[in-house]
């Protein structure tokens, strides 16, 4: 029988919040420090500086267990009076182990397994600190991180905010240590996130804001049974690099009735993902929908069964878009995008075997395999090109179909450009505007082989 935990992780965080969890093992809540206000006048009011405009917050109770250490990094709830018997309301528990981790870099919040704690709602806002300085870079400029967590819920009407314009107004100066080290880290695939969950299973996240972020909002990584709804994610378009919702080596994923705008991709699907269901999703401003960027520095990737379908995407960059690095190896199967309303979009269309984020990249035979991509009833505006399928001449894709594409320009476009398809093999079907989108070779089964190419996965 798994252990039954009922807790209020982010208690000080959201209005009405609540969080339900069976673990597997004790939970680890990683956070960062962050500036604590609470919505009806208990506590301190804090400004963006991080200073307090009223004297501080009582301290907290004092613990009711032997084994409390006043100079650890880990806050188990237990030491702090929780009594983990399903019945005892342990709210306060938590909320005095979550300020006291609060105050100490890289803490951790700890809630045994074994045992069972009633949680109920406490109101407030969460805000990450606003100085570079707290980010360290042990913990790969993580705010808040979840580790290993099995059954658990994050619902409620609050906000999490990352206060992320202090990294926003430095990714000029790449020679400051922060900036250098979080550009280092995006490079390698990785962000400075302000909410992340790691190795964990039937995950749920609702009901929330996140804003602000540095760089990426909200991250899934190796893990399984994931569902997001109704959130709202936001940060300004000119945040750069700023990920809304990021997931990688991650199946079985829901993403549905939400909207995100921020300053890079509404949602990345990145290496090792499969299974994954986006629908209902307004998008914009940002980089729109993406696969990728895939298989950097010849590394493997595979993905494969993505739906992602009846989605808005305005004032973006790129409406829905796979992209992958030259050299990669791997293969991306059985994409679908239907549905997608576009709205000023630079480029409805994409798939990128050539992408590169820098001057120049060196040319590589090698490539990930594209196959059994369908793009349907995909209509609205451009306003630069309305589709640009540029595929490897070794690794061709296969199988790319167009049914019911009708996109027409911008009424401001200053420029248009015809669309461009390279070394992309499929189909059109239904009405297809304009005319030069039906540039696909036809010939699929000329290129079978590469279903048992040696990059599939």
């Amino acid at each position: 029988m798994k252990h039954l935990l009922t807790v209020l992780v982010l208690a000080l965080v959201m209005a009405n919040a609540f969080v339900a969890a069976s673990p597997r093992h004790s939970h680890d809540v990683k956070s960062r420090g962050y500036k604590y206000q609470r919505q009806k006048g208990v506590g301190r009011k804090v400004k963006g500086n991080g200073h307090s405009t009223s004297a501080p917050p009582p301290p907290p109770p004092p613990p009711q267990s032997d084994d409390y250490d006043p100079h650890s990094r880990t806050f188990d709830i237990t030491s702090f009076g929780a009594k983990g018997d399903g019945v005892t309301d342990d709210s306060k528990a938590l909320q005095a182990a979550w300020r006291a981790a609060c105050v100490v870099p890289s803490a951790t919040i700890k809630i045994p397994s074994e045992s069972k704690f009633l949680i109920r709602p406490i109101d407030g806002t969460i805000l990450a600190s606003s100085q570079l300085g707290d980010w360290s870079k042990s913990t790969l400029l993580q705010w808040v991180n979840f580790k290993w967590l099995n059954e658990f819920t994050i619902t409620g009407s609050g906000t999490v905010d990352g206060q992320g314009s202090a990294w926003w107004n430095m990714t000029q100066d790449h020679h400051h240590p922060k900036v250098s080290n979080c550009i280092h880290i995006k490079m390698h695939e990785d962000r400075c996130y302000a909410l992340r969950f790691y190795g964990s299973c039937n995950v749920t996240v609702r009901d929330i804001r996140i804003l602000n972020s540095p760089q990426c909002h909200l991250k899934f990584d190796s893990s399984e049974g994931v569902k997001v709804t109704n959130i709202t994610i936001s940060s300004p378009g000119s945040s750069p690099n700023t990920d809304g919702i990021h997931i990688q080596q991650t199946q079985d994923v829901q993403i549905e009735h939400s909207d995100i705008g921020c300053g890079d991709d509404c949602v990345s699907i990145q290496a090792g993902c499969s299974n994954v269901h986006v629908h209902n999703i307004n998008c914009g401003p940002g980089h729109g929908i993406s696969l990728g960027g895939l298989g950097k520095d010849n590394s493997l990737a595979c993905v494969s069964n993505i739906t992602v379908e009846d989605v808005s995407i305005r004032n973006a960059l790129y409406g829905v878009r796979i992209k992958t690095w030259q050299g990669g190896i791997g293969s991306v199967r059985n994409v679908t995008f239907t549905g997608v309303q576009v709205s000023e979009v630079e480029t409805p269309i994409v798939i990128d075997q050539y992408y590169c984020n820098k001057k120049s990249c060196k040319n590589q035979t090698d490539a990930i395999a594209i196959t059994g991509v369908k793009y349907k009833q995909i209509t609205g505006t451009y306003s630069w090109q309305p589709m640009h399928i540029a595929c490897s001449d070794s690794t061709p894709c296969t199988n790319v179909d167009l049914v019911d594409v009708q996109l027409s320009p911008s009424s401001d476009s200053a420029s248009l450009h015809d669309a461009l398809c390279w070394k992309s093999y499929g189909d059109s079907k239904g009405l297809i505007l304009p005319f030069n989108i039906d540039c696909l070779q036809r010939g699929n089964k000329l290129f079978r082989a590469l279903e048992s190419h040696k990059y599939s996965c």
